[in-house]
């Protein structure tokens, strides 16, 4: 942590026993302030002169614009992909409310696999961090009764999870990848069977998922974090709306409404109804996992946004919202959360892909319809995100559809 040190989740605190870690030396410019509200990049002139003379205006607008420049890239990277990471961002940026914060992010016990070591996939040294995202529509009753009661993340036979999403955040921070797993893709879930993956969560919560997700893919989890769909439309008005172009009309179908071509700045409620959408998509929940993450990469870009950054009104009540939308597991601490969001302060929306796993085909099993994976192309995903390679894995699948582009439906 670059602001004292931190333990059992406690806010850091200053040393003033040990003066030569924290000031500078004579002379030495000041450490940059992580407060949001004040820039410290330095009042000499561009030419170092520190002279009050006339300056060009040209010039002055060029520093401050720099100077806003680098105050946004010290601020408050992007959201989890969020909302994980945003909850991190924030904290190590508003240090001195970052303990109420990531405090407010509920932690999920027992989360892991009881099961023996030998029966796990092997850590890789030096390969980043790979997150199981897991979304749900049962969590919270914030869409039907305007309250923040949240209901428990799990509750045996309940629901099935509605998302699952892969984030593996490179070993040097520098970039980030998102793969979305169908919930009706069809593997082995332990003790169960052959089923759709989302039953693995209702049959044994964040456990029994990540042992499943780990026997498919061979990495292994370090974090789950559970997602509140519900949650976002709240976190999504907090940011002011997200701007999303829908590349062509779709027609409604059923309950699904129809969504006109352009543009379209959506509000929390708007934004909610367009991540759910699924029987209106040609493609029904691949479609649909492709708008879940055209959504997150619109929020990340909002979030980064002068607009969000400059009002504190906005960023307090996306902080605010944080808790509310997600729960990790209890191995992730406050201080990790405080570290997580250093560590990612200069990664962007731009550093972050998001790709569907390759898809195999649509098949009826057991009266079931079902999504295939494609074992084989999976293989190299997996072995890149295990071995952290996803950036090489991205330049050698530029053109492949699973991939997230553009043009979303």
């Amino acid at each position: 942590m670059p602001v004292g040190s931190a333990t059992n989740g406690t806010m850091p605190v200053m040393d003033s026993k040990d003066d030569t870690q924290y000031e500078p030396a004579e002379g030495a410019p000041h450490p940059a302030s992580l407060s949001l509200f004040e820039d410290r990049s330095g009042t000499e002139e561009a030419d170092g002169s520190g002279s009050s003379g006339d300056a060009d205006e040209a010039a002055e607008a060029a520093k401050g614009a720099g100077r806003r420049k680098r105050r946004t890239r010290r601020v408050l990277i992007w959201s989890l992909v969020a909302l994980l990471l945003v909850a991190g961002g924030c904290a190590g940026a508003v240090y001195w409310t970052a303990d109420h914060y990531a405090s407010s992010v509920d932690r999920i016990p027992d989360a892991f696999p009881t099961v023996p070591e030998s029966a796990q996939p092997k850590p890789v040294p030096h390969s980043g961090m790979t997150f199981l995202l897991v979304g749900l529509d049962a969590r919270s009753d914030v869409a039907t009764t305007g309250t923040d009661a949240k209901a428990p993340a799990w509750k045996v036979g309940a629901a099935r999870s509605d998302t699952m999403m892969l984030l593996h955040i490179s070993a040097d921070r520098k970039s980030a990848s998102v793969v979305s797993i169908a919930r009706d893709t069809w593997v082995d879930i332990p003790g169960h069977g052959k089923a759709k993956i989302n039953a693995a969560y209702s049959w044994g919560g964040p456990a029994l998922m990540i042992e499943t997700v780990q026997n498919l893919t061979n990495i292994r989890i370090d974090h789950i974090a559970v997602i509140d769909w519900n949650g976002f439309r709240s976190l999504t008005d907090a940011v002011g709306g997200v701007d999303i172009t829908i590349p062509k009309t779709i027609e409604a179908r059923g309950d699904a409404r129809q969504w006109d071509a352009g543009a379209h700045h959506m509000d929390g409620q708007e934004a909610l109804l367009y991540v759910r959408e699924r029987h209106g998509l040609p493609n029904g929940d691949l479609d649909r996992t492709k708008r879940q993450q055209n959504f997150l990469r619109a929020l990340m870009k909002q979030t980064l946004s002068s607009g969000t950054l400059s009002s504190p009104g906005r960023l307090g009540g996306l902080l605010q919202n944080v808790g509310d939308v997600v729960s990790v597991d209890s191995k992730l601490s406050n201080t990790d959360l405080y570290d997580l969001g250093w560590s990612l302060r200069g990664l962007r929306a731009d550093d972050v892909r998001f790709m569907n796993a390759p898809f195999g085909g649509f098949d009826t099993i057991s009266g079931q319809s079902v999504v295939l994976m494609d074992k084989a192309a999976a293989t190299p995903l997996w072995e890149a995100m295990r071995n952290d390679r996803m950036d090489q894995y991205f330049a050698e699948h530029r053109t492949t559809s699973d991939t997230l582009g553009e043009n979303v439906r």
